[in-house]
């Protein structure tokens, strides 16, 4: 089985895939002070639940993949591979990773690892043109061309963030649950913020997606807009330019790198 793991500022989430099926999926919070043997042992943790999968560690793990965004976790883990996966291939997205996506960037170099895997299972399973939207710490919109090159994005703050924010900076307003109100027009000063953060997220989705959709195709229309990250359920029902949902596209997207990089080493 291959274990993929896609490392966020917020969120870890690990995915256990037999062939292309994924079988087994956790998300855990990231903190970037667990140190190695931590690590270890929290895998150990989850996978021995699984009823494919020995208690001990390694056991029925045929190859790891990897991507992070915060650099001292990233270094953890390639401890954990080296000293508890030592004979088992592993993959961690850096720089001469093949990916199979072209980056259309002034810099490739400040693209986040998740945004270019999100890229190459966006093309893989939808084509180009296409659009990707994760809602995880930051909301981002990342542009795949029909040749299926990385073409650029926009980056935007993040649902809980400005949850956060709110709680944080407004003197009479706190900390909410995300969920939808009643009615857009609040009665009572949780449900405006509720209804400000899910129809105003909605309503910056629609307007995103639809001017970077008269950038990226001839005709808009040929444009695949795909959904991802933990809290794209919340948006989903109000937002009008969404054709696709793939809670996993990270992790099909290690996936689909792993299988490009493993026969290489």
């Amino acid at each position: 089985m291959l274990l993929t793991i896609d490392v966020g500022n917020t969120h870890t989430v690990l995915g256990l895939f037999d062939g292309e099926e994924i079988v087994e999926h956790w998300r855990i919070s990231t903190d970037a002070r667990r140190t190695a043997d931590e690590l270890a042992v929290l895998l150990q943790g989850l996978m021995g639940m699984h009823p494919l999968l020995g208690m001990e560690l390694g056991d029925g793990i045929e190859g790891i993949a990897i991507c992070s965004t915060v650099p001292a976790v990233l270094h953890e883990l390639r401890e954990v591979t080296r000293r508890y996966y030592g004979d088992v291939p592993a993959v961690l997205v850096e720089p001469g990773i093949k990916t199979g996506v072209p980056i259309l960037m002034d810099n490739p170099k400040e693209v986040g690892t998740d945004r270019i895997i999100n890229a190459a299972a966006a093309a893989d399973l939808y084509g180009g043109p296409a659009i990707v939207v994760d809602f995880g710490t930051a909301t981002t919109f990342d542009a795949v061309s029909a040749r299926g090159e990385y073409t650029g994005g926009v980056i935007a703050p993040g649902i809980e963030i400005s949850v956060e924010a709110l709680g944080v900076k407004g003197a009479q307003l706190r900390k909410i649950e995300l969920a939808r109100p009643r009615s857009v027009i609040g009665k009572n000063t949780v449900e405006a913020m509720q209804s400000g953060i899910i129809y105003g997220f909605a309503g910056q989705v629609d307007g995103v997606v639809a001017r970077m959709k008269k950038e990226l195709a001839a005709d808009p229309d040929d444009v695949t807009v795909i959904a991802t990250g933990g809290l794209a359920p919340m948006v989903l029902g109000e937002s009008s330019v969404i054709d696709e949902h793939e809670p996993w596209l990270t992790l099909i997207g290690l996936r689909l790198v792993y299988e490009r990089n493993v026969s290489r080493m």
